[in-house]
């Protein structure tokens, strides 16, 4: 495990004793991780992505706070070792994460239609996939937030599928799936560099964006509800 990673588990232990208000609504059995796996398939050249919680996952969404600022954000997360230029960034530090992420508030994918009504921008309450880059914060209850940049900086490299805001993230677009206590997302293997021998974890989390308070981050992880390993190492390797 490399230094960074070090660091942030000792960010994230040191921040779980503060205050989150907004998250308690949220902390049930719907988010509470009974096992997470990454499955590769060589018929469909793929791997499958699996958070397995005690009760119905993807059943709990965000009660809508009706505009940007302080939008509630839930998201059950996959954090990796996978190198950032994996999955279409530009080289830098962090935790390359896979994030399935709902939100009522806000709409960023705007290239899919997730719930198929022939309207671009009004299904982000549908479960979706991002890739993020996560940064140790302590401006945040939870230790983490979503790396950000300058906006226009030559050096910052997305894929074209991101949503176009200033921080490390991508809309990739792919297939996510609720079945009972399960929640699944499919990744092709072109997606990841062919990347199919890297360790993981999984997390349940609420994140909260913040557009008005300059010491705060634009998306910050503000509280864990589960971490698969108990100790985010990542313990965990593709099967």
């Amino acid at each position: 495990m490399n230094n960074l990673i070090l660091l942030m588990i000792g960010v994230f232990f040191g921040f779980q004793t503060m205050a989150c208000d907004a998250c308690k609504q949220y902390e049930n059995d719907n988010f509470k991780i009974t096992s997470v796996r990454v499955e590769h398939s060589e018929k469909l050249a793929a791997t499958i992505w699996e958070i397995k919680v005690s009760g119905k996952a993807g059943k709990t969404t965000p009660i809508p706070a009706g505009q940007l600022n302080g939008a509630p954000v839930l998201g059950y997360v996959f954090p990796t070792s996978l190198k950032s230029t994996d999955v279409g960034f530009s080289e830098t530090e962090g935790i390359v994460t896979l994030a399935l992420t709902s939100h009522p508030d806000f709409d960023d994918t705007p290239l899919w239609d997730e719930n198929a009504d022939q309207n671009f921008d009004n299904d982000g309450v549908v479960w979706h996939p991002h890739w993020v880059v996560l940064r140790d914060d302590k401006s945040v209850e939870g230790g983490f937030s979503v790396k950000e940049f300058e906006k226009g900086d030559p050096n910052v490299q997305l894929p074209p599928t991101n949503p176009g805001m200033p921080m490390y993230m991508d809309s990739p677009g792919f297939q996510v799936i609720t079945q009972g206590n399960k929640i699944r997302v499919v990744v092709p293997d072109y997606r990841i560099n062919n990347q199919t021998n890297f360790s993981y974890d999984g997390v349940t989390a609420y994140m909260e964006i913040n557009t008005e308070n300059e010491e705060k981050p634009m998306l910050g992880v503000y509280k864990v509800y589960a971490i698969a390993s108990g100790d985010l190492s990542l313990p965990y390797n593709v099967k």
